[in-house]
């Protein structure tokens, strides 16, 4: 089969885009508590509306993708994504924001379901890994950037003396003075038509899904659902996401609220290198890997978040910015070991498994609301420390997980020599 740079480079670019609209609510959330006056339990409800769409999407996703295919699924999810920014763009009310969300999240996850296989095909399969790290890179750099395209549109569109001319001219006119963090939306709105026109005239490749890409038959999940690993590892998916949102979404109100940080360029910044360092943290993720069992690593990572949530949670100001930066990091290859440990410990259906894994991102939906439920009964601080739960259960993963198939490691010295081309230390 025809491999294709060209699409490999969209398949990239979709990930970027995934990434910068779905990364982005954390830095928004003070500015959204603000401008609609929420309390911190209504406010949960943003993310919750953005996260629940995978929850309801990822197995209907998979199906309609075995029925019609990469391209009509591909362009359908960035209509429906153009569909909702436009409309909170244009109508930017709380009530919007949350059909908004779900239409974008339902968006989010259909592209999610779509591009693997497609870059399989379009990069080759022995290229498949390095792709896939690849574009773990792309989406984590768009995480990264995000936030810094989110405080340069607001602190322009609130200056002194608002922009005229140009593109922030044009944003000035069309945002609420009062809400200049709507801008977001409009840029948002650009870039999913943007996409659709794109995906309406490239031609991809054909794509035959493999067993483990097809969603599977109805009898393939009931089988599934018998197994009690099947659901610890739900859980264990539920789990990681449900701490990554709990952190991104709300480590900006904190440190607003806790050490007075401007949300908007200081909150800002901690987000993105947040999810920056949780990009870079694979690197050192894909060595240990090579050199101890993943549940040893998925150990020692888990117990130094919890040490880091709890230092970011009661440190100083200096201490507790350095410290949600670092959660970043330590989160950074619990997704990979937990989801390689749950296929490789079920024989059968790992098409069908890996449409359940995707269904437990709804822990994102959860664990954000019942934060902001807690920090308005007992305060933000109490109630982020209901995230140790979800680390102290990703740890015990690595405690009881029983793989069919360990990961392969080698000697630091194999290592070395494979990362020198066989030269001797």
């Amino acid at each position: 089969m025809k491999r294709s740079m060209g699409i490999v480079l969209l398949v990239f670019l979709i990930f970027f885009v995934i990434s910068f609209l779905t990364n982005i609510l954390g830095p928004l959330v003070p500015d959204i508590i603000k401008g609609f006056s929420l309390s911190l339990t209504l406010a949960g409800f943003l993310p919750f509306s953005f996260f629940v769409a995978y929850g309801v999407m990822s197995i209907p996703a998979g199906v309609l993708l075995d029925r019609f295919g990469q391209k009509p699924i591909l362009i359908a999810a960035f209509v429906l994504a153009f569909a909702g920014s436009f409309l909170f763009a244009s109508t930017p009310t709380f009530t919007v924001a949350l059909t908004s969300l779900f239409m974008i999240g339902i968006g989010m996850t259909m592209l999610q379901v779509a591009i693997n296989p497609l870059l399989r095909v379009a990069g080759g399969e022995e290229h498949f890994a390095f792709y896939s790290v690849m574009g773990q890179l792309v989406f984590g750099s768009a995480s990264f950037l995000s936030p810094y395209v989110y405080s340069y549109l607001v602190t322009n569109l609130q200056a002194d003396t608002p922009p005229a001319g140009g593109v922030l001219g044009l944003l000035a006119r069309l945002v609420p003075a009062n809400l200049p963090w709507v801008s977001l939306y409009w840029v948002f709105t650009v870039v999913t038509l943007a996409m659709v026109l794109v995906l309406v005239f490239v031609r991809l490749p054909r794509v035959e899904l493999k067993d483990d890409e097809k969603a599977g038959a109805a009898s393939s999940y009931l089988e599934l659902l018998k197994n009690r690993y099947v659901w610890l590892f739900f859980f264990g998916i539920f789990a990681y996401v449900g701490t990554e949102q709990g952190v991104a979404n709300w480590v900006s109100r904190f440190l607003e609220t806790y050490h007075g940080l401007d949300p908007q360029v200081a909150g800002a910044r901690v987000v993105s290198y947040f999810w920056g360092l949780l990009t870079a943290g694979c690197f050192l993720g894909l060595v240990l890997l090579k050199l101890f069992d993943a549940r040893k690593v998925l150990v020692g990572f888990s117990a130094a978040a919890m040490v880091s949530l709890g230092v970011a949670l009661i440190g100083p100001t200096d201490v507790a910015y350095i410290a949600f930066m670092m959660v970043g990091f330590f989160l950074s290859v619990m997704w990979s070991v937990v989801f390689s440990l749950a296929l490789n410990s079920v024989a059968l259906h790992h098409g069908s498994f890996s449409g359940i894994l995707c269904t437990g991102i709804v822990g994102g939906a959860v664990v954000s609301a019942l934060v902001g439920w807690l920090g308005d009964l007992v305060g933000l601080r109490l109630g982020m420390t209901v995230l140790f739960l979800p680390l102290a259960y990703i740890l015990s993963i690595g405690l009881w997980a029983k793989p069919l198939i360990d990961n392969a490691t080698v000697s630091p010295a194999e290592l070395w020599r494979s990362l020198t081309g066989g030269k001797a230390s």
